[in-house]
C-alpha cells in the first residue's frame, strides 16, 4: 500500500504556527506519510512587515520553505493546516489562497481528502475554537473529510482539551504541545491511509 501524502501548510507571523507545523511534519513522517511542508504567502505590505522586527525575522526564518500551490493541493491525500486566529477566523493570508481554489473545487479535486487544523491566539479564549470551525467549514464545502482529534488521547487534555484541534498561545511549542500535535498528525495519517 502506498504511503498517504500529507500537505502540512502554515501561516505564521511570529513563528508559533511554523513551530506547530514542523512538529506536525515530523509526526506525520514518523507515522509513515510522505509529507510536504508549505507556507501561505505573505500578503501584508513589505513596509508593514519590515516595520516590526519580530515579523521581519519570521519572514526570514521561513524563507527557505516553498509557498503553497495548487499543485500541492492536488498532490495531497490529506491536509494539515496550522493557522493563527484573526478575529475568530483564519488570517487574510490563508483566506487569500483559499479564494484561489475555486477551479479545483468546481472540478471536485479537493473532495474526499482528509483535513485537520491547529491554531493559536494571544489569549486562551481569543477565538481558537471558532477559527478551527471556520476552516473546517471551508473544507466541508470542498467535500473534504474532517479528522478532528476529539478526545481520543490523553495528550488532548494535557494541552487544554480542545477537541477541534490543538491550540496554544504564542511562543515555542512545548513537549505537551508536541505530543498533542503528534497525536493529531498520526490520526490524520491513519485515517487518510484508510482512504488511499
Amino acid at each position: 500500500m502506498a504511503s498517504p501524502k500529507i500537505l502540512v501548510a502554515f501561516y505564521s507571523t511570529y513563528g508559533t504556527n511554523q513551530g506547530v507545523a514542523e512538529a506536525a511534519q515530523a509526526a506525520a513522517k514518523a507515522a509513515g506519510a510522505e509529507v510536504r511542508l508549505r507556507k501561505f504567502a505573505e500578503t501584508a505590505p513589505k513596509s508593514v512587515v519590515e516595520g516590526q522586527d519580530a515579523w521581519k525575522a519570521q519572514v526570514e526564518r521561513a524563507a527557505s520553505i516553498d509557498e503553497i500551490s495548487h499543485d500541492d493541493m492536488l498532490w495531497a491525500d490529506g491536509y494539515f493546516f496550522c493557522v493563527p486566529t484573526r478575529y475568530g477566523s483564519a488570517p487574510s493570508q490563508v483566506r487569500a489562497f483559499i479564494d484561489t481554489l475555486g477551479p479545483l473545487w468546481m472540478e471536485g479535486k479537493l473532495a474526499n481528502k482528509t483535513f485537520t487544523a491547529t491554531t493559536s491566539a494571544q489569549n486562551a479564549h481569543g477565538g481558537q475554537e471558532t477559527t478551527l470551525i471556520s476552516v473546517y467549514i471551508t473544507a466541508m464545502h470542498w467535500g473534504a473529510i474532517i479528522v478532528a482529534p476529539g478526545y481520543t488521547d490523553p495528550s488532548i487534555f494535557e494541552t487544554g482539551g480542545n477537541p477541534y484541534g490543538f491550540s496554544m498561545q504564542p511562543g515555542a511549542i512545548d513537549d505537551k504541545g508536541k505530543a498533542s500535535v503528534s497525536h493529531q498528525a498520526k490520526r490524520l495519517v491513519e485515517m487518510t491511509a484508510k482512504l488511499v
